[in-house]
């Protein structure tokens, strides 16, 4: 008896199996599977590739797997839930199938399942608590088109936006610009419009310039410092908005996952200095485990299988992976 985990997001997909006593047998990478990103035959065909990956290193069939849970980028809706089960269901046609969002399994992985808050600063932004008594709530995770902010997407359209100011002259001077004229491969001006218009941008090429944002910021480029100091004032937004609608303890836990972390300094200190300008009652914890180890931990959880009975081996099992994770 397998149970598969399932994390899906705007950048990639992974595919944890593992058996009932929490070792884990395999770990599959695929693209990314955000419908509303890629849409779902993309999105299905980026699942179908990680959960054979993880097949194949874990030497079982797709009808072993008696218990998958899919936390998935974008899921918030009944008819989103409904969308991942038609597509999921005939790539694992025995499992039992449940959906949830994004948040949701990388909080149970982050925490190993204790109550807290988990903020995701990756491709988008979302914030998600969950307290003792198992009421959850979210805060952000909107999208790109009224949300997202403080997340590699929301930089990158901030770049550009800094860029264009500065080629009109209604915007302070950047090496925004230079940057962005390189990595779009832009020579002129004149080229922008067809660049981002004829040409077309991706949600997830956008979200790719945000390592531009954080080397300018780096080297001293004040139009990204502000970016990086704004992006963490809203964050801490979404932080705030969850603490002050839940029961959790004073401090709580706060774990942070996303692409945006590796940037060290320049993502932590505005953020961290966001939240004590606030005086927010959280105390930062590493990541225990990864979000699709906490699908994982919400497989078991549909098999009522304690977490307990598990948490001690899966964690010692994912130490080989890390590399990979």
């Amino acid at each position: 008896m397998m149970f598969a985990g399932v994390d899906g997001g705007g950048t990639q997909t992974r595919v944890m199996l593992a058996a009932a006593d929490g070792r884990i047998c395999g770990l599959g990478h695929g693209g990314a599977s955000n419908v509303d990103d890629v849409g779902v035959t993309q999105a299905a065909s980026n699942i179908d590739a990680a959960l054979q990956d993880a097949c194949e290193q874990a030497q079982c069939q797709r009808d072993d797997v008696c218990y998958a849970f899919f936390g998935m980028a974008g899921v918030v809706s009944a008819r989103d839930r409904a969308i991942i089960e038609q597509l999921a269901r005939p790539l694992l046609p025995k499992a039992q199938l449940e959906v949830n969002h994004d948040c949701y399994v990388a909080l149970l992985g982050a925490l190993s399942g204790r109550e807290g808050i988990i903020l995701i600063a990756g491709t988008g932004s979302a914030c998600f608590g969950r307290d003792a008594q198992g009421q959850g709530w979210r805060a952000g995770g909107w999208g790109g088109l009224v949300s997202d902010e403080g997340s590699s997407y929301w930089l990158g359209q901030q770049a550009l936006v800094a860029m264009v100011r500065d080629l009109d002259g209604r915007g302070v001077k950047t090496s925004l610009t230079g940057r962005l004229f390189a990595v779009l491969d832009i020579d002129d001006a004149d080229e922008v419009l067809h660049r981002l218009y004829v040409i077309g941008i991706s949600r997830t090429e956008i979200a790719a310039l945000a390592p531009y944002v954080i080397e300018a910021a780096a080297s001293g480029d004040s139009v990204a410092q502000q970016l990086l100091e704004q992006g963490g004032h809203y964050l801490a937004d979404c932080v705030a908005a969850v603490l002050a609608r839940l029961d959790l303890p004073h401090p709580c836990e706060l774990s942070v996952v996303g692409g945006l972390t590796k940037a060290g300094a320049m993502f932590w200190q505005p953020f961290k200095g966001a939240l004590e300008q606030r005086q927010l009652h959280v105390q930062h914890t590493d990541p225990e485990m990864p979000p699709v180890c906490g699908a994982l931990l919400a497989a078991y959880q549909q098999a009522d299988i304690a977490w307990s009975d598990v948490l001690t081996t899966l964690k010692h099992h994912v130490q080989n992976y890390a590399g990979r994770l």
